[in-house]
């Protein structure tokens, strides 16, 4: 991998020359006219540091604690749907490259791989399980019952989805989900001895899924539910008295309604709405260790990163995922040197200002 590749936007530039225009297309898109997805990335933008001065300080430290375990950052992998589609170890290189970056990564319903192989590929690692709720209680708790049986710390039920959202690019270039791919978690779950589409898979999802849904899965469930998908402080508050161990601020990439609030404008209100009940953690849009520094000052303790972790995969494969990883994290350490904090926990809204207007959503 070459040593030109020095910011995340490289290993983008270089996903997207490397991967066929479809796959890309599934990828790198958004929905509709793709506003949300762009303002994802430019909303960080609409922020400023104020540094402090003279804090005496010679060493830093970007670790934290997270539902109860250290990781090296507050930077989390964030699930992926089909990874095998850009590397052949897919799923299985991206939790090596987490585990050795010594942070959490999030394994997808749609994974190209079980629980139980990602979870032999990088034993040393932590992972928590993305859920899709199916109509068929059956086979959603048989995924959770896998998930957690294999070590996965936490379940991450995605509640923006209750349909696709209008994949404009997919259209365009034709692109599919090759059919014999198939989605092993489910096909495990149903007993399927056959590859299962995707338009199978979300025919057998659940679109109505309510407040008491939750309730009956983070009761029933023996590791923390989190719910990803809020942007309202009021589905915030909602979701921690239903239950959840934690809220993460998303609107899936860009990928579901598109003019949807950003998750930089959305994180501020979710924060004070949760109260410090659970941990807030946002994905969408972060592409350097700064951002991640502005989503902890605004009151995350955490961040997600779907497609940048993806590039790196694309491009270098296991190296390639593990060395964006790095490079947010060494970004990160930076930051705090020059705001003069000792740690992440130290960053708070006295370190931010609003940037100029006329800097704001230039997309």
């Amino acid at each position: 991998m070459s040593e030109d590749f020095v910011t995340v936007a490289d290993f983008e530039r270089a996903a997207e020359e490397k991967l066929d225009a479809g796959v890309a297309g599934y990828f790198f898109g958004g929905a509709g006219d793709e506003l949300t997805l762009r303002e994802n990335v430019a909303a960080w933008h609409g922020w400023r540091l104020r540094p402090r001065a003279l804090a005496g300080l010679g060493a830093w430290r970007t670790g934290v604690e997270l539902l109860g375990g250290e990781i090296s950052m507050p930077v989390l992998v964030a699930p992926v749907a089909y990874q095998g589609l850009v590397d052949p170890d897919g799923e299985l290189a991206m939790a090596r490259a987490a585990a050795a970056a010594e942070t959490v990564m999030c394994l997808s319903t749609l994974a190209t791989n079980r629980p139980r192989p990602v979870a032999e590929a990088a034993p040393g690692g932590r992972r928590w399980f993305q859920l899709y709720c199916f109509r068929d209680e059956g086979v959603t708790r048989a995924m959770v019952e896998e998930a957690i049986d294999c070590g996965y710390e936490a379940i991450v039920i995605t509640v923006d989805a209750p349909r696709g959202g209008n994949r404009e690019r997919d259209r365009r270039t034709g692109f599919a989900i090759p059919a014999e791919i198939g989605v092993p978690s489910v096909e495990a779950a149903l007993g399927s001895e056959r590859a299962i589409t995707i338009e199978e898979t979300f025919d057998l999802m659940e679109p109505a899924l309510s407040w008491s849904d939750l309730e009956d899965l983070a009761s029933d469930c023996r590791v923390p539910v989190l719910v990803k998908g809020v942007v309202a402080a009021e589905d915030a508050a909602l979701a921690v008295e239903h239950g959840a161990g934690g809220v993460v601020v998303s609107n899936h990439g860009g990928r579901q309604l598109d003019r949807c609030v950003a998750t930089a404008e959305a994180l501020p209100e979710v924060v004070d709405a949760v109260e410090g009940r659970a941990p807030v953690l946002v994905d969408g849009g972060i592409r350097r260790g700064v951002d991640v520094a502005i989503a902890l000052a605004l009151g995350a303790d955490a961040v997600l990163v779907g497609r940048p972790a993806l590039w790196g995969l694309a491009a270098g494969g296991e190296t390639g995922a593990r060395r964006v990883l790095e490079l947010l994290r060494a970004e990160l350490e930076l930051t705090l040197a020059l705001c003069g904090c000792a740690s992440p926990d130290e960053l708070g809204r006295a370190h931010l200002r609003r940037a100029p207007a006329a800097s704001v959503y230039s997309v």
